[in-house]
Order: structure tokens, then C-alpha cells, then sequence
């Protein structure tokens, strides 16, 4: 096997690397709220995450896959040398914001990864701006919608509860929290791993072995999930107790509609082709419903410090990519 194979298969690996600890990571998202209202134990709720997180792709075309492959740097000016910069950018963001316990975005790691490689390599010219414009237009509109819809449907449960006891309703959303879990474990599942599919795929098109267009084979999709699903079971305990308890308190009710709401907005942007932050989107929700009993429940201090992590995210992942891209070119 010649240099380039093996140089080839390496990549592939620290793509799919990235994509475990992609689930690994971002695991608190579909399951935080399920775990803190204590209607499944944490081990239970890892495994029903990875199972929704692996059979995503049966219902899901590949459009984030085909936004992130050929819709963010110019697909023509892909290398070896840009997709190795590129995962080290954001698998080093990961891997830093996953030890402090902050829920910081490995899909906007990854686009900040491959634009400051793609910058590093041919300048600003490199970047598709129609494609990263919208994702980063997703970093806003994301986490508002979730936080809208989990807002509404916050009020319009409890409007439709409101001659119920407590007791059986808290009764009732144990069970709907099962469904809306799944729901958005689907939704984490269709849109996270897709982005890395994008990235191996792209891969495959620059050693010219993926035919004249740009496309997504069936054993990368399955590859993808794969790794999504095992990082995702071996879960991310700091960040979920950061997402399910240190943002606001969760009854079941309040999870099911943060859930519901987060698992609509990732089904629309997935099927719109946008690399959205499942990170962001649950945490709009989660202070959706909270700031929906009072806007003292929720720990500002704390979204705070999150929002902040959104924002270094890109610039971070992107400067580090380039460097590595710089010592690669030096020491190569």
C-alpha cells in the first residue's frame, strides 16, 4: 500500500476519532434533561441516546453532509495536508471544553477547523461565503428557536394541564420524555455525524476515488454514525450536569417541551442542509423553559459563561487549524 493509501486511511481515522468525540461531547445534549428530571439513569440514558444517535440516517437525506463537504471551503482546494489541520482544530477544542465541563459546539469546531485551514492554504478566496454564512447565521437562530419553541410549548402544556394535579402530570411527561428523547437524539444524530460525513467524503474526492462530482458513500454514512453512536454511549458526565441542572432545574414537563423543541429545530435545519449546533439548540431550550416559570430560575451566570464559549468556538478552532497547518507545511 503506497504512501498516499496509507496517508488516506490515517485521515479517515482521525475523522471518525473527531466524530466519537463529537458524541462523547455533545452526549449531554440528548440526554441531559432525561437524566437530571431522573426518568432514566445515566447508563440506561446513554444507550437509548446512542441507539436514536445510529439509526438517524434511515431518516435523513444527506444535505448537512453535502453543506459541509463542498459548501464551506472550496472542495477543489482539499488536501491532506487541510483536512489533517482542519480535525486537529477542532478536535482540540473538544477535547479543552469537554475537561472543563463547558458545552461548547464540536460542529461549529469543525467549520472554524476548515475555514482557518482553507484560509491558512489559499486565502479568503478558499471559503464558500453562501455556505458558511448560513451556518454561522445558525449560531443566533438556532439556540432562539429552540428557546421559542420550548417557550410556547411550555405555556401551551401547562394551559392544557392546568386542572390536572401535579402529580399526575409530573406522571405523564415521565413517559412523553421517552418520545421526545428519542426525538431529539434522532435529530442530534442526522445532523452531527452527517458533518463529518462531509469530511471524509470530501476527502475521497480529492484522492479522486468518489468519481468526477462530489458525493457521500454508504460506508461512511454507516462509519459515522457508528463512531457518533459509540462516543455518544460512553457519554460526557461534566457537561451534563452543566446542561441538565446548572442552567435551570427540569421537572419532567419541562424537559419534554426543552426536548420537543430542540428536536423540531434540528429536524428543520437538517433538512435544510444547515450545519446547526445541537449544543446551542438544546440550550436555548433549556433556558426556554426555564425563563417560562421565571426568569430568576434560570442561572444567567451560567448561559453566560456558555455564550461565551459559542462565541471563541470558530476563531479558536480556526486559528489552531491554521497553525497546524503553518507546522505541518514546516515540519512535513
Amino acid at each position: 500500500m503506497d504512501g498516499v493509501s496509507l496517508a488516506l486511511i490515517a485521515l479517515i481515522g482521525v475523522a471518525l476519532l473527531f466524530d466519537f468525540l463529537n458524541g462523547l461531547h455533545d452526549a449531554a445534549n440528548s440526554i441531559a434533561t432525561i437524566v437530571s428530571t431522573r426518568v432514566l439513569s445515566p447508563q440506561y440514558a446513554v444507550a437509548w441516546a446512542a441507539f436514536f444517535n445510529f439509526i438517524a440516517f434511515f431518516f435523513f437525506g444527506l444535505h448537512v453532509a453535502n453543506t459541509v463537504g463542498a459548501g464551506i471551503v472550496d472542495q477543489h482546494i482539499v488536501d491532506d495536508r487541510l483536512i489533517f489541520a482542519a480535525l486537529s482544530g477542532a478536535i482540540f477544542w473538544n477535547v479543552l471544553t469537554w475537561t472543563l465541563g463547558i458545552p461548547s459546539s464540536s460542529s461549529h469546531a469543525l467549520i472554524g477547523g476548515l475555514v482557518g485551514a482553507g484560509v491558512a492554504k489559499a486565502g479568503t478566496g478558499a471559503i464558500v461565503w453562501a455556505g458558511l454564512n448560513k451556518t454561522v447565521a445558525a449560531i443566533v437562530l438556532s439556540p432562539m428557536t429552540g428557546f421559542i419553541l420550548a417557550l410556547l410549548l411550555v405555556l401551551l402544556v401547562s394551559w392544557i394541564c392546568v386542572r390536572r394535579t401535579p402529580v399526575a402530570v409530573d406522571s405523564s411527561f415521565r413517559l412523553l420524555q421517552f418520545v421526545s428523547a428519542s426525538l431529539y437524539s434522532l435529530g442530534h444524530g442526522g445532523n452531527d455525524a452527517q458533518k463529518t460525513m462531509g469530511v471524509i467524503a470530501v476527502l475521497l474526492y480529492a484522492h479522486g476515488l468518489s468519481g468526477p462530482t462530489f458525493a457521500v458513500p454508504f460506508w461512511v454514512v454507516l462509519s459515522c454514525q457508528t463512531a457518533m453512536a459509540l462516543g455518544t454511549f460512553f457519554g460526557g458526565w461534566r457537561i451534563v450536569h452543566t446542561m441538565g441542572s446548572r442552567i435551570t432545574r427540569l421537572t419532567p414537563m419541562q424537559g419534554f417541551c426543552a426536548e420537543t423543541g430542540g428536536a423540531i429545530t434540528l429536524f428543520g435545519a437538517t433538512a435544510l442542509g444547515v450545519p446547526v449546533s445541537t449544543t446551542h439548540t438544546i440550550t436555548g431550550a433549556i433556558v426556554g423553559v426555564g425563563a417560562a416559570r421565571r426568569t430568576s430560575a434560570v442561572r444567567w451566570s451560567v448561559a453566560q459563561s456558555i455564550v461565551v464559549a459559542w462565541v471563541l468556538t470558530l476563531p479558536a478552532a480556526g486559528t489552531t487549524a491554521a497553525l497546524v497547518y503553518w507546522l505541518a507545511g514546516v515540519f512535513g
